[in-house]
């Protein structure tokens, strides 16, 4: 699901629509997993924050903005939640087990 500013100030009760009509759900944000949504895929916030950190260092010591590159996230996470996934019915694979960064118990 996309998520903006209103879905995530509303992400509980998202999470909990989904649930009560027996949506499976995926986010692009990992506090949508925490608020009850199956899953969430997204780039690892801190890691894009230490990353804009060094840009504003580089600007600060005189780099031109222009000059810097683009970069794209590297580091993405995947977040299981298995309350939710049980409440659901569905049984998530060991394979996909294993390769999360977190799972919610």
């Amino acid at each position: 699901m996309f998520f903006d500013a209103l879905t995530t100030g509303y992400r509980g009760l998202v999470g909990d629509f989904a649930k009560k009509h027996k949506l499976p759900t995926i986010f692009g944000a990992r506090e949508f997993a925490e608020a009850g949504g199956l899953m969430s895929y997204s780039a690892d916030v801190a890691e894009g924050f230490r990353r804009a950190a060094t840009y504003v260092d580089k600007i600060l010591k005189g780099a031109k903005p222009a000059d810097l590159p683009v970069e794209q996230p590297t580091k993405f996470e995947l977040v299981i939640n298995m309350k939710t996934a049980k409440a659901l019915g569905l049984t998530i694979p060991p394979s996909l087990l294993i390769r999360a960064d977190h799972v919610i118990e």
